[in-house]
């Protein structure tokens, strides 16, 4: 399955960049100012993934997160819980999802190949609206030539409980809509976005498809955005949702759910 993959980067060997920094956790208010809008996701108790607010009420995740690889479909939208800015237990804000599409480009349950990468992305329209007081969205970039400086905020085995951001690291390269990282992720990064830098704030370039190992070192894979967002969107537009008559309760910090005991889910599904 990787071999497709690898052909599409068969030039990145050589590429330039820059010494990448470590992780760190935001583990208190004042680190995590700016990066509430993204969140653990979690997915009907089978596991969590990482996800970001880019409106409101839509959060952005990869494909292969929504899918119960098991039955072969999607999670039940009700069942899916976005955690905004979880941090040792407490969320910034909580809502369930009410309408999930992924790519139709994406085949559950074949696996991280080049076809199911590009196409890695799915969007979750939520029961409620986060404020922008609490969590503010953020943008999609267009693009980044090879050798850009990037970075990285993500949950993860091992980093669960709290949003970690590598502040620096590398896009290798990018090619027919794949992009190459050399950013450190792990188990339950996936749908973890990948920022450029653009003015005062990062924009997301992409999102955490999984991984490969080359040359013993391991490597993320993302894709290009704005075609398949854009693409999502409208899927959403054409099929709309009403939310349910009831109020959804706004959960504020010291207001969230234990965060213990959660599964990750295996980048590239």
């Amino acid at each position: 399955m990787l071999k497709q993959l690898l052909i599409c980067f068969a030039v990145a060997c050589g590429t330039a960049q820059a010494d990448s920094t470590s992780l760190q956790r935001l583990g208190d208010r004042t680190a995590q100012l700016g990066w509430e809008a993204v969140g653990r996701l979690e997915l009907a108790g089978n596991g969590f993934c990482t996800g970001t607010l880019i409106e409101r009420d839509l959060v952005l995740t990869a494909a292969h997160c929504v899918y119960d690889n098991r039955a072969g479909h999607l999670h039940p939208a009700d069942q899916v819980l976005f955690r905004a800015g979880l941090r040792d237990g407490q969320s910034i804000a909580e809502r369930k999802g009410l309408q999930i599409v992924a790519h139709p480009g994406y085949t559950p349950g074949q696996g991280l190949t080049a076809q199911n990468a590009r196409h890695d992305v799915a969007l979750i329209r939520l029961q409620s609206p986060v404020s922008t007081t609490d969590a503010d969205p953020f943008v999609l970039h267009g693009a980044a030539p090879a050798g850009s400086v990037v970075s990285v905020a993500s949950y993860g085995r091992g980093r669960a409980d709290a949003v970690s951001r590598q502040r620096q690291c590398n896009l290798l390269n990018s090619s027919r809509d794949l992009m190459l990282f050399d950013c450190d992720i792990t188990f339950g990064s996936s749908g973890a976005p990948v920022f450029a830098q653009s003015g005062s704030r990062g924009r997301i370039l992409s999102v955490i498809s999984g991984f490969i190992t080359r040359d013993g070192t391991r490597q993320a894979v993302g894709m290009a955005l704005p075609a398949r967002v854009s693409e999502l969107k409208a899927m959403l537009r054409r099929a709309p949702v009403a939310a349910p008559d009831r109020r959804i309760k706004r959960v504020q910090i010291g207001d969230g759910r234990s965060g213990t005991g959660a599964k990750f889910i295996r980048p590239g599904g």
